[in-house]
């Protein structure tokens, strides 16, 4: 890098060192499960997790880190100052959320930092809004899943004597919820930017609260007759595969937020044409994640595992594998979501199977909460922080 201006060398570290705090904070995701059903110790659970981390972009396409650099705001709007303003303020927070347990999104930190950090040096118009009739697109379809889902699950509740107010309503949001990324595959829906980030909040948790609960009855039925030690015995391994294969999901999803904001940086510095992701950017951001893992964010790790409901192996399988596919899914579709969302989501939706008393709802609640304010909240302290720059920059003047 020699030759390079100090500002965008600073950056790139900013960046490599959110990607550690990324891995570090997230390394929850990948290892709740298996920790919380003893199939692996956290410290082995932890140093696989960051070895696939590190895998999991030159595994994966890097859609998702052309989003975080060209889809979010415009690219004029990604000017040195802005990126590593947007990055201290996420970093921060990320920081601080992992310092008191709480899984709060890098992702979504990042995201809003990039607006709140753009807002404040160029306007509103500096954020790339959707189209009206994506928007309308989207919520039409939504609603059409919402109702499908809530006559299939309400009518087999019906049929089995079961609580129908409850399961129209969840039928209805696992409708909506399986509708829209359903649709995005089959390229009815154009759904990208800030508007997909924004709607995968709610549904990638729904996603993998949905596909794990299907998994989760399906193999309880396969398996009605078998005894526990010999369930132990097959799906602890199967679940340490569903481990791994979700921690390379995460690396390719998550881990491309450095590479997203580096590459922006060469661009913006002139360094880069276009934007190409270099190699060497591939490869620093997968050392920075996989190390950030192996060092493991525990607090994150207890209430994960231990704090939203006891799994058992199969379950963790189940919700590992839920919890990777849906991740794959997403990342494949150049949507940057939260894996801990995703992975909260599935480890709920193995829950709901032994009954709604099974799941400590006040645990969920709270990082429900965690998840809708991370985008504004990040986007306030990055648009602060841009005006003090600013500030300190004309009384120095």
């Amino acid at each position: 890098m020699t030759g390079i201006d100090p500002v965008i060398v600073f950056g790139i570290v900013l960046a490599l060192a959110l990607n550690f705090l990324n891995g570090l904070a997230d390394a929850a995701q990948g290892v709740a499960t298996v920790v919380a059903t003893r199939a692996l110790s956290p410290v082995k659970a932890v140093f696989l997790t960051g070895v696939c981390n590190m895998a999991g972009p030159f595994i994966f396409t890097t859609a998702v880190a052309a989003t975080i650099g060209t889809a979010i705001v415009n690219p004029d709007a990604m000017t040195p100052q802005t990126i590593i303003i947007a990055m201290l303020a996420s970093t921060a927070l990320v920081f601080c959320a992992t310092r008191v347990g709480l899984p709060l999104s890098s992702s979504h930190a990042l995201i809003g930092g990039l607006i709140g950090a753009s807002v404040a040096a160029f306007g509103l118009s500096a954020v790339i809004y959707p189209a009206v009739s994506v928007i309308a697109d989207t919520f039409v379809w939504g609603l059409i899943g919402a109702v499908v889902g809530a006559i299939i699950v309400g009518g087999i509740a019906a049929a089995l004597d079961g609580d129908i107010r409850l399961a129209i309503l969840i039928g209805a949001i696992c409708g909506a919820g399986l509708a829209v990324p359903i649709l995005m595959v089959l390229g009815v829906l154009k759904i990208t930017g800030l508007f997909a980030v924004v709607l995968f909040i709610f549904i990638s948790p729904v996603l993998g609260a949905t596909t794990a609960f299907l998994f989760d009855v399906l193999i309880s039925h396969l398996f009605k007759n078998s005894r526990q030690n010999r369930m132990k015995r097959i799906f602890s391994p199967l679940q340490i595969v569903a481990c791994l294969f979700q921690a390379t999901s995460h690396g390719a999803n998550d881990g491309m937020h450095a590479v997203g904001v580096i590459t922006a940086l060469l661009v913006s510095a002139g360094l880069l044409s276009t934007f190409a992701v270099p190699t060497w950017v591939l490869l620093l951001s997968a050392i920075a994640i996989g190390l950030g893992t192996c060092f493991g964010g525990w607090k994150v790790v207890d209430r994960m595992a231990k704090g939203i409901t006891k799994i058992r192996p199969y379950q963790g399988f189940c919700a590992g594998t839920a919890g990777s596919s849906t991740l794959a899914l997403v990342t494949m579709q150049g949507i940057p979501v939260s894996s801990n969302h995703v992975i909260s989501g599935a480890i709920v939706g193995v829950g709901v199977t032994r009954g709604k008393n099974a799941v400590q709802w006040k645990v969920v609640r709270e990082m429900m909460t965690a998840w809708v304010v991370t985008i504004p909240l990040a986007a306030a302290c990055a648009w602060a922080g841009y005006m003090l720059f600013m500030l300190a920059g004309t009384l120095l003047l």
